[in-house]
């Protein structure tokens, strides 16, 4: 970043271009992407049908595809999108630390306005919103403000864990049920009563989704969005965990300095990308599919795997990422995810608009209709288009549409719109 002059009077702003990590607009772009490949399932279909897994009812390239997917994709890029929302709080944080200026006002109100757009987005765009999430958590972060940067991947870490650590519990608790008969025969019947209803909201997505007008449509989506908020708790600590990991990335000046940190970036392409990609496959082979009317110990184990092999797998990435935009050859494909992800917002809203308007009955009624592998091959051209036309709006304009407004709103002063010279 660029040097950050010291005056207190001065009201903070957004980052300048010329102050921007670059590498973290490439990291934003290339989540983007990952988020879109996870997403799509669950925009050209029912949103509950992108949380099973492998779908044994298909064949073929779909096979191949929604196997691939699982693996590579799945549950990877929300924990690399959470890491980069942690970073864009640290940097905030230590602007603002720099300046000698006042921080928390600024950033509550970033994380209400965020909190609004994700309301918007989750009832009237996908239920599928994670930016609700977001601002939910984001204001625990300013509690570890001041949290020296050596214990934040521990803390980090141990917060991540939690979920894997409630569900092996739960898996322990199904599996010893079944060792006393009647135990065992109630806890079945939970389990199935469980499984049913996840069956029936699943439908009732595929018709409110699929037929339904748009007010059905966004009666379905209240309901999808108080079912991920009441998850919260379980859900929660993988992502204020990465949100943690991402602050401790800025602090440490491990993602502004990379080549500070090179033993720390060669493990995470050589070491935890191949163990991470090791777990997911023991996670597949365990359970391909997900089933939620049967959770047990070998389910359990088959979940800690999956979220594990996650995180590692997305710390993988982002070495692979960081080594890219340090290699000559890669280097200039790479920048161009960089308009992108300095559209992140504007990009991830718009790709909800797109597909809900492609898929759902008030839009062109194409649910259930796309095939899987089909569905790769959308992703990466509305993605394409997207990346294009970032980088057209950027040579004209200073932020992405719903920056400008999320800026505008936190910093309570509309943001010059047009693009200097200097900062197109």
């Amino acid at each position: 970043m660029g040097a950050i002059s010291s005056n207190p009077d001065a009201p903070l702003r957004p980052v300048a271009a010329s102050e921007r990590i670059e590498i973290m607009d490439v990291l934003r772009g290339f989540a983007l992407l990952g988020i879109l490949l996870m997403n799509i399932e669950g925009m050209a279909g029912p949103l509950f049908q992108s949380f099973s897994g492998l779908d044994p009812a298909l064949t073929g390239a779909d096979r191949i595809a929604d196997a691939l997917i699982y693996i590579l994709v799945q549950g990877k890029f929300y924990t690399l999108f959470s890491l980069l929302f942690g970073m864009g709080f640290a940097v905030m944080s230590t602007r603002a630390e720099a300046r000698g200026q006042p921080f928390a006002g600024v950033y509550w109100r970033r994380s209400l306005v965020l909190l609004v757009i994700g309301v918007i987005h989750g009832l009237l765009i996908w239920s599928g919103d994670i930016l609700l999430m977001y601002a939910l958590l984001s204001f625990f972060l300013l509690a570890f403000r001041n949290v020296p940067a050596k214990w934040l991947p521990w803390i980090a870490g141990l917060t991540y864990l939690a979920s894997s650590g409630m569900m092996l519990l739960l898996g322990l608790v199904g599996s010893a049920m079944q060792l006393d008969p009647a135990a065992g025969a109630d806890w079945n019947r939970e389990m199935a009563k469980a499984g049913a209803e996840m069956s029936a909201m699943l439908e009732a997505q595929r018709s409110a989704y699929g037929s339904g007008t748009y007010l059905e449509a966004v009666i379905q989506r209240a309901k999808d969005v108080g079912f991920m908020l009441s998850n919260l708790l379980f859900i929660g600590p993988t992502v204020f965990g990465m949100f943690l990991f991402g602050t401790w990335f800025v602090k440490s000046g491990a993602i502004a300095a990379p080549d500070r940190f090179p033993r720390l970036f060669a493990f995470l392409r050589w070491g935890a990308l191949p163990l991470g990609l090791a777990l997911m496959l023991l996670s597949f082979w365990m359970e391909p599919t997900s089933n939620f009317s049967n959770i047990n110990l070998r389910a359990s184990l088959a979940f800690v795997a999956s979220s594990v092999g996650s995180v590692l797998m997305a710390f993988g990435y982002l070495g692979w990422i960081v080594k890219g935009v340090q290699t000559a050859a890669t280097a200039p494909l790479l920048h161009w995810l960089a308009p992108a992800g300095r559209m992140a917002l504007s990009n991830y809203l718009m790709q909800s608009i797109v597909c809900t308007l492609i898929f759902n009955g008030y839009g062109l009624r194409y649910l259930d209709q796309l095939p899987r592998a089909w569905q790769v091959v959308f992703v990466f051209t509305l993605f394409l288009i997207q990346v294009l036309y970032s980088r057209w709006w950027l040579a004209r304009f200073r932020f992405g549409p719903a920056e400008w407004v999320w800026r505008s709103l936190t910093y309570l002063r509309p943001q010059p719109m047009r693009a200097s010279p200097v900062s197109a």
